[in-house]
């Protein structure tokens, strides 16, 4: 029984592209106790693998995380699937607003220890007593009371690129980083201000809305299936759009255009740009921001010592890497101290 992937990325490309079907790139999460989570892991990976589901998908005791790419045409039989799992039922399903049949080359179902790495005792707080969600209307007016303070829960190359207007962005690299330093910011706020928090699709509000209510926030609010059901609703209730820039989305894609303005800089020269790329010297790997001038100067590297070692014959690639493992702490994302122009 086959519970793996037998394909690389490039044939996967490559069969989807002779395919020539529409893919709908698409993300959920629901937080529920599933008992055996690698019993779990196993049934998803063989019924999507079945279907022609891409993506990567992480799940554990707590619950599910998502990002995923699904065959227009199985759309149905995926989601008649899902509605047969009892706390999957009705999942609200983040529909990209822009599709890319190659957003995901593999399909990756793995057990984690949490969903969200934020390094919460769960067992200190109650996880369900979450804040109130709204939905794009009610966040817009939210936003126009003086006493809200809107809170930015990504990343900061997350937030780089795009963001609410007023909205605190945190120059933070993980999600873990950013519940400390927000309570501590916030701490004069407790008990009057309206604390309104987002993200992409919602997940890292759910659990980040309980803990500040632990922690004596009175008045908690989150952005219902975040900055990707924002835009929709948006867009189909012609609503007035409060977000600037892109929304940064975790698959080959790396973004969408929610609206026309660029507010980030090329992190080489610093003229107008917020195209995410990663270090074409696949021993740095570097996630930074690169204008198409710099991307031909530097042969999409991210340092003058990177195009040294990419110019190399692959063979001697290799060995320069050979035991130097390659881990999320060197594959840091937008800090360099080669990179003059990161804010």
């Amino acid at each position: 029984m086959q519970l793996y992937n037998k394909l690389s990325a490039k044939e996967r490309a490559a069969l989807i592209e002779e395919a020539g079907e529409d893919r709908l790139t698409l993300s959920f999460y629901a937080y529920a106790k599933i008992g055996n989570p690698e019993l779990f892991r196993n049934y998803l990976f063989i019924a999507w693998d079945q279907m022609g589901v891409l993506g990567r998908i992480y799940v554990a005791h707590e619950g599910i995380n998502a990002q995923l790419s699904v065959p227009a045409q199985n759309f149905d039989t995926f989601k008649k699937f899902l509605d047969e799992i009892y706390f999957l039922e009705n999942v609200r399903l983040n529909i990209a607003i822009e599709h890319d049949a190659k957003a995901f080359l593999k399909l990756k179902v793995k057990v984690r220890k949490k969903i969200v790495s934020d390094g919460l005792n769960d067992a200190s707080f109650d996880v369900t007593n979450r804040g109130i969600h709204v939905d794009a209307e009610k966040f817009n007016a939210l936003l126009e009371d003086p006493d809200t303070v809107l809170v930015d829960m990504r990343n900061h190359y997350e937030s780089e690129i795009g963001h609410f207007r007023g909205a605190i962005t945190p120059d933070v690299d993980t999600f873990r980083d950013s519940l400390p330093i927000i309570e501590e910011d916030l701490k004069d706020y407790k008990e009057d201000k309206n604390l309104v928090m987002y993200c992409t699709g919602g997940i890292r509000c759910e659990k980040a809305s309980a803990y500040y209510k632990h922690k004596g926030f009175k008045k908690v609010f989150q952005l219902e299936g975040g900055i990707i059901e924002y835009a929709r609703q948006v867009e189909k209730q012609k609503l007035e759009n409060k977000f600037i820039g892109k929304n940064f989305v975790f698959d080959h894609r790396r973004s969408e255009r929610i609206s026309e303005d660029v507010i980030a800089h090329c992190h080489q020269c610093g003229k107008p740009c917020d195209t995410h790329v990663n270090c074409a010297n696949e021993a740095c790997h570097l996630l930074f921001i690169q204008c198409e001038d710099c991307a031909m100067e530097m042969n999409n590297c991210c340092s003058e010592d990177c195009m040294k070692t990419n110019s190399l014959p692959y063979e001697a690639q290799k060995e320069l890497r050979k035991g130097k493992g390659n881990s999320n702490k060197i594959f840091k994302k937008g800090r360099s101290k080669f990179l003059k122009y990161k804010s």
